[in-house]
């Protein structure tokens, strides 16, 4: 989508409008992601806010959104756990807060030092096969993650309240986030765009639970922001005091994590942009803005980002086609936080597992479980619509990149994110020095949410 020759008032108008719609959905996600990680619903929503801004304002990707990203938050949610349960036994008197928000800020830094290097180009090399199952682990994670505070397993806490209602409600929302956009696009669609089915389920399925007056544990908002000066007492607060050799040596592993991860979210999403608007993403420029929105989030107590796959593609759909669209994306959410910030907190906790289940669903790269399991029926005489919907070109995917999916898949799950990115990348290249290795020729699901 090319930029429009002229500037006129008509256009900015279309590109306000993509940016308020597009607003609602990252505000949902932005408090769905902040609980995912442990800092509250707050967080994430301020952090969806400041990313979209500085992000679509600096960044390479002329139309896009960013903010947290399912990725990322699965990641964040490791290295907060660690600054709450172990940093105090390696290093005594030690800021938890503080150690999240230094790592934060060095995830920053190393972002924009990729950039320096022009490492931006090498996103090319990276096999599908091993981006799809990573995918995969990061949403097997989310599930696993979501059952147990539904559940109580694991030693996780389950939401308080009644323990059925709380389930009932989280299988309620799933359903509804599933089917909705099928209903508005076939009964609505005139006002599809308005009409965010994230935002419909969450506000529906509130007020009924509300209204029943069901025992269920509801959002806490972890912290609020009223004034310019609350503002500055929370920045003082957040700028990392301890900087020794030591922490620094504890932080630096999960900001490298966080960086990598930053780095294929983002460029990944940049080349499904790229396709749609028919521009390419000046990458290294793409890696600065990323790098210094995932350090300034630090300073509010925030969680990371990247590109979001469905809400930049969701705002070029929408018609934005200045960079306008994604900053006031940024914009809306903040105004909208500071607004919504009591209607936001009776909002039930299994709303938001609902929700983070159907991101998991999207995370989850289905297309080569499709096609591999459609051919396998094909082989005994079966078939099924939904495993051979066709593709041009054809797809097939064979056992090699099946066992590469798979191996990534359960890297991501067993160790970590680096593990399994740059063991099976370096695998899938040695492989293929002695014998023939093709890559998936396809575009991998590689979505954060709707």
């Amino acid at each position: 989508m090319t930029p429009p020759d002229r500037i006129t008032p008509i256009v900015v108008w279309h590109n306000l409008v993509a940016g308020l719609t597009v607003s609602f959905v990252a505000i949902s996600l932005g408090a769905a992601f902040g609980i995912l990680s442990g800092r509250g619903a707050f967080a994430g929503i301020i952090s969806a806010g400041i990313i979209a801004f500085i992000t679509a304002a600096l960044g390479g990707t002329r139309v896009q959104t960013s903010g947290p990203t399912a990725p990322m938050t699965a990641v964040s949610a490791v290295v907060i756990a660690f600054a709450y349960d172990q940093l105090l036994a390696r290093v005594p008197g030690a800021n938890s807060e503080q150690f999240i928000d230094l790592v934060l800020i060095l995830t920053g830094i190393v972002m924009v030092l990729m950039a320096i290097f022009r490492l931006g180009r090498f996103i090319q090399h990276v096999p599908k096969v091993v981006v799809s199952g990573f995918m995969n682990g990061i949403a097997i994670l989310i599930w696993v993650d979501q059952l147990r505070k539904l559940a109580g397993l694991g030693g996780e806490t389950a939401f308080g309240g009644d323990h059925t209602a709380n389930i009932v409600l989280a299988g309620v929302t799933f359903a509804l986030v599933m089917g909705l956009p099928y209903v508005i696009r076939r009964y609505a669609k005139a006002v599809a765009g308005f009409l965010p089915a994230t935002l419909l389920t969450i506000i529906g399925v509130t007020a009924v639970a509300n209204g029943l007056r069901l025992d269920v544990e509801l959002v806490s908002l972890g912290t609020t922001l009223t004034s310019i000066a609350g503002l500055r007492t929370m920045v003082a607060s957040h700028i990392p005091t301890e900087w020794s050799a030591q922490v620094i040596m504890l932080a630096l592993p999960f900001a490298l994590q966080l960086a990598m991860l930053g780095y294929l979210d983002t460029l990944l999403t940049s080349l499904v942009v790229d396709k749609l608007n028919g521009e390419e993403t000046r990458k290294d420029k793409e890696l600065v803005a990323q790098g210094v929105a995932n350090g300034a989030v630090a300073f509010v107590g925030g969680i990371p980002g990247a590109q979001a796959t469905i809400r930049s593609v969701l705002i070029l759909k929408e018609g934005a086609t200045l960079r306008l669209a994604g900053i006031m994306v940024g914009v809306f959410v903040l105004v909208e936080m500071v607004l919504f910030q009591q209607w936001i907190s009776l909002i039930p906790n299994a709303v938001f597992a609902g929700l983070l289940f159907k991101v998991g669903w999207d995370v989850f790269d289905w297309l080569p479980v499709r096609r591999y399991t459609g051919a396998r029926l094909d082989e005994v005489g079966l078939s099924s619509a939904w495993l051979r919907q066709p593709l041009d070109p054809p797809l097939t995917v064979t056992h090699t990149e099946v066992l590469f999916i798979v191996g990534t898949t359960v890297a991501t799950i067993v160790w970590d994110l680096n593990v399994a990115v740059i063991g099976f990348v370096s695998l899938f290249y040695l492989v293929r020095q002695f014998r023939p290795l093709r890559d998936l020729e396809i575009e991998t699901a590689f979505a954060d949410e709707e």
